[in-house]
């Protein structure tokens, strides 16, 4: 029975030990300015976003994507352009302004330095760091042969119906 209460004693001191030293070694270091990485921060998700690619003068494909914004919540508040709004139009207006993207060549794409830029024309836009991070849920690229072929399968299952006929 001594020896039953002894290591049960010996336990509860190991935890009490183990407790404290995990709290002592994550304790409050101090105010660094920095806070944790995106603590309180908003999550904004966007709708799937289509945009064509123009090369030449001409429609080449389309530009598909689903994107995340963490957003400051005080600064969101202040924001008299829905947030949707002033992102949507910010995507467009940073896709077109940078001609040197090339979706179609997939190999080359800097998926950082997009992300990063887009951040940054968002938030010199506002005046104000409002986008903590951009954050891609999906990125696709389509071509217009993609597009055309996904339409003629959709019609085949559909038993050729909508098909056109020449007549």
């Amino acid at each position: 029975m001594i020896k039953f209460v002894i290591g049960a004693l010996w336990i509860v001191a190991v935890t009490i030990g183990s407790i404290f030293f995990a709290f002592s070694a994550t304790g409050d270091k101090g105010d660094t300015g920095e806070r944790a990485y995106l603590e309180g921060l908003e999550y904004y998700k966007t709708e799937i976003v289509s945009v064509p690619v123009i090369q030449k003068g001409e429609v080449r494909g389309y530009f598909l994507t689903r994107l995340v914004y963490t957003v400051e919540p005080e600064k969101l508040k202040k924001l008299e352009l829905p947030l949707d709004t002033l992102l949507v139009d910010q995507l467009y207006t940073y896709l077109f302004s940078n001609p040197q993207i090339d979706f179609s060549q997939t190999d080359t794409l800097d998926i950082v330095a997009l992300r990063n830029g887009l951040r940054d024309s968002i938030n010199e836009r506002v005046g104000d760091k409002l986008v903590e991070e951009v954050l891609v849920q999906q990125l696709d690229y389509l071509t217009k042969s993609d597009i055309r072929d996904n339409a003629l399968r959709r019609r085949d299952a559909n038993g050729g119906e909508n098909r056109p006929v020449l007549r």
